[in-house]
């Protein structure tokens, strides 16, 4: 008896469903800091031209510390603001306490949401910061204007920002520096135009938590007065400086004065010579950068 085979054939069918749109994530363009070196639970960044900073001999100096800022990677991973519906919301992207606006080209400073404690507004085309723009934001803890074209800042913008601890001004047109928050620990205006007359005898006398100042490539003839104890790195390279005094950082009155915080100095670029004025340096741990010859 023939044995008759059969096939069998099983189709099951599937409904089709239309896949998941992709996370779009050019609408959450995060950026990179540049981090270079870390230090504590700081992160240094450069924001100067290093074709700038080059030794005699054609080779580059050292990765300049031009700001510190706190790593945020923590905020990448937060919730949505509650002020969504905010405008500035619409235009940046808010997470719970961080504002990124950076090279959106706007052109003042945007409203924030209340709870605001971290403003990234780099590489805009802001001019000018108000006393209004941060009036009823004092929450704000750290604040960067980096790469802007701000020439004017009003008296009080930041009086009401006692958090704050970081402020980036770097690469905008100052010539003169605002009065600044009292427990600020970095504060960076590299890159300006700021003269000697700009900045007040007193603006950093008060600042008793000042650990990291960035004033390079600006126009000062002479070093500010008054640097704080605190005070761990300086940097004013490629200024107009042609003297310094026995008490520009130490105290002419006491030999056994030393400054046990200060860890740098960078004064190269400018028209002095330091060697002719090595009693400046004696409660310095180490030497300034600069000529010396």
């Amino acid at each position: 008896m023939e044995t008759l085979k059969a096939t069998f054939f099983l189709f099951v069918f599937v409904p089709l469903v239309n896949p998941a749109p992709p996370l779009q994530q050019e609408s959450l363009q995060f950026y990179e800091y540049d981090t270079d070196v870390s230090m504590g639970s700081l992160t240094q960044q450069d924001y100067e031209m290093q074709s700038k900073d080059k030794r005699k001999d054609g080779t580059n100096i050292s990765i300049d510390t031009s700001l510190m800022l706190q790593s945020d990677d923590s905020q990448l991973d937060a919730a949505p603001t509650k002020d969504t519906n905010l405008p500035t919301c619409l235009l940046c992207v808010c997470l719970s306490g961080s504002v990124y606006c950076e090279e959106i080209d706007i052109e003042a400073v945007p409203p924030l949401p209340k709870e605001t404690a971290y403003l990234y507004a780099r590489f805009n085309k802001i001019k000018r910061i108000a006393a209004s723009d941060f009036a009823d934001i004092t929450t704000l803890r750290r604040i960067d204007f980096s790469g802007n074209r701000i020439e004017e800042i009003e008296d009080g913008a930041f009086s009401k920002l006692l958090l704050l601890e970081e402020l980036s001004l770097a690469e905008n047109r100052l010539v003169k520096l605002p009065v600044l928050p009292p427990k600020l620990t970095t504060f960076n205006a590299n890159q300006n135009r700021i003269k000697s007359r700009g900045i007040k005898a007193n603006a950093f006398k008060k600042l008793t938590n000042l650990a990291y100042l960035y004033l390079g490539h600006n126009a000062l003839e002479s070093v500010p007065l008054n640097l704080p104890e605190s005070l761990r790195i300086l940097h004013l390279q490629y200024n107009n400086i042609t003297t310094i005094t026995d008490d520009t950082f130490c105290k002419s009155n006491n030999t056994r004065y030393i400054r046990t915080r200060m860890d740098e100095i960078r004064m190269e670029g400018n028209p002095i010579v330091l060697a002719k004025h090595v009693n400046a340096f004696s409660c310095l741990r180490m030497l300034p950068v600069g000529t010396y010859y």
